[in-house]
């Protein structure tokens, strides 16, 4: 009647990732606001920049790449939303 059900916590998965270089700290490639050919590879389909995760790029760069994005829009080399949506 009485019975205590014990709750069996479970246990993450770590998830092992490789550590790949951020390509501008390989590559020692500078980021521009002008060059929109490669800041276009940082935004998605929709628009959004680029989490680090997806792009593996560094801390450093990955926030770079954020501020030259958001010129890039401000002065209208990059679209703020490429898609349009009703």
């Amino acid at each position: 009647m009485g019975g205590k059900t014990v709750a069996k916590k479970k246990k993450k998965k770590d998830k092992r990732t490789t550590n790949k270089p951020c390509r501008f700290c390989a590559d020692k490639l500078t980021i521009d606001y002008k060059n929109d050919a490669l800041l276009r590879r940082f935004v998605t389909d929709r628009g959004k920049i680029s989490p680090r995760r997806i792009t593996g790029t560094c801390a450093r760069h990955q926030r770079q790449l954020a501020m030259a994005i958001k010129r890039a829009r401000a002065i209208a080399l990059l679209p703020f939303v490429k898609i349009y949506f009703r």
